[in-house]
């Protein structure tokens, strides 16, 4: 009954977005999103720890005014994804600003795929769908949410503009197919990770545990590493930044798929710096500063839940 209701209230939320302006979306996402910084307080707690953390030297103010500014982006990454998918293929890419497109064509002449890497960060579902319009599909890795009604809309969310979805139980064989292919793969590598393949790599001067999946695709087929980002304009547009494709360790070199997934957690990381009211600090990324903690219900799906198996 509870994931009926769930997913009733999403599709309800969806018809309200669709008439409505940019702006007024925009207004409707801050105010969702300030809600939940209101009455969530173990997710607001988590925040506050995290941003202390990462931020010793901002004054308490400073830090304050972030997970405020980040709850509220929540809820405009909640309600503009509903709105954005309503529109269509030309609308989606009127909203759009490239930077980068050229790092990205270059990446893919190789004829050996591109692997793309971001976090939860600014608007990456809009990255991925505009994507999918401008340079082809993209597969992106993915875990199931725990409604399966949910699940399946958010699926059928990203594959609107010939985008494909796939799960971690059998990723490094597809994922191979398609960079075979010369396609693209997307995947999010700012989840604390409980799998067999779980690294540690510093974010922010603390050891958080990573997927590794990353840099052995890439390690073992040659593809190069782009990073992307995607951040708020006026007026409900984005901007989708490609950055200079991330340089490979060599492959004889010890600890190389460490080596290669801190550096692609290096850029995340700059980005988050700069806009840190973008980045979902509410996220239990860090399992070092208080076990009580680990009792507050994640943002996302537990890695636990369809393990890497084919490495």
């Amino acid at each position: 009954m509870r994931q009926r209701l769930e997913y009733l209230l999403v599709r309800l939320v969806a018809l309200t977005m669709q008439p409505l302006s940019a702006a007024a979306v925009r207004a409707v996402g801050t105010i969702i999103g300030l809600s939940f910084y209101h009455v969530d307080r173990q997710h607001r707690r988590i925040a506050q720890q995290n941003l202390q953390a990462a931020f010793p030297h901002k004054l308490e103010a400073e830090r304050l005014a972030i997970v405020r500014a980040m709850f509220a982006h929540f809820g405009h990454v909640l309600v503009e994804l509903l709105k954005f998918s309503s529109l269509s293929p030309e609308r989606m890419l009127e909203l759009v600003e490239w930077e980068g497109e050229d790092r990205v064509e270059l990446a893919y002449s190789h004829g050996r795929g591109v692997l793309f890497c971001t976090g939860h960060f600014g608007f990456w579902e809009q990255h991925a769908l505009a994507h999918g319009l401008r340079f082809g599909t993209m597969a992106v890795l993915a875990r199931p949410l725990d409604n399966p009604m949910l699940n399946t809309l958010l699926e059928r969310t990203r594959c609107m503009t010939g985008n494909s979805v796939v799960y971690r139980q059998g990723a490094m064989r597809r994922s191979m197919r398609i960079l075979a292919a010369g396609q693209g793969v997307g995947m999010l590598i700012d989840q604390h990770m409980h799998s067999p393949d779980a690294i540690d790599v510093d974010f922010f001067e603390r050891p958080a545990s990573t997927t590794s999946t990353l840099a052995r695709l890439a390690l073992r087929t040659g593809a190069p590493v782009v990073p992307l980002f995607a951040l708020p304009r006026p007026g409900g547009r984005y901007r989708m930044i490609y950055e200079h494709p991330i340089e490979p360790p060599r492959e004889d070199t010890p600890e190389a798929v460490r080596e290669f997934t801190q550096r692609c957690t290096d850029v995340l990381e700059m980005y988050v710096r700069r806009h840190p009211e973008l980045w979902l600090w509410m996220h239990r990324r860090w399992r070092d500063t208080d076990p009580v903690a680990d009792q507050v219900p994640g943002m996302f799906p537990s890695a636990s839940q369809d393990l890497e198996t084919d490495a």
